[in-house]
């Protein structure tokens, strides 16, 4: 069984989105996953609201921080960070652990109508569970090839 963490900056939108789809897609049994942040926020609720409309419900979801993963001696044999190049800097996790850089653009800088930030958060969460699909694929397949995973 592997163990996955996804980070991002504030925890509360794409490394939550990116959790509930590996949660959802993957076999039973098949993986360990969570998501945390480095200055852990609420879940935005735009985000909540696309997930509803996939069948995913956030609503009752925490954020947490990535230091107190690591401070109770968490793990993991994939850590995946989904920062978005504008973000700064994308926490890290130590450890000896498969490093993947996934980058999203970040839901909270969205602009324009609610509608029109409910378009651009679809379109961010629809790359998310392309990417996870992609991990998915690839994690069971030969591990040897990194570049395999990128590319769609």
């Amino acid at each position: 069984m592997e163990k996955v963490l996804f980070i991002c900056v504030h925890n509360s939108a794409r490394s939550q989105m990116a959790e509930a789809f590996l949660k959802k897609y993957a076999n039973e049994g098949e993986f360990v996953v969570e998501s945390a942040g480095f200055e852990p926020t609420e879940i935005n609720p735009l985000v909540v609201e696309v997930m509803k409309e996939v069948g995913i419900d956030l609503s009752e979801k925490k954020t947490q921080s990535v230091f107190d993963l690591f401070k109770a001696g968490k793990i993991y044999s994939f850590v995946m960070t989904v920062c978005g190049e504008g973000d700064g800097q994308c926490p890290v996790f130590p450890g000896m652990v498969h490093r993947l850089h996934l980058p999203f653009p970040d839901p909270a800088k969205v602009e324009g109508t609610k509608e029109e930030k409910l378009d651009q958060i679809r379109f961010i969460r629809d790359e998310i569970e392309n990417n996870v699909l992609h991990f998915i694929e690839w994690s069971r397949s030969d591990k040897t090839n990194p570049l395999s995973l990128v590319g769609n």
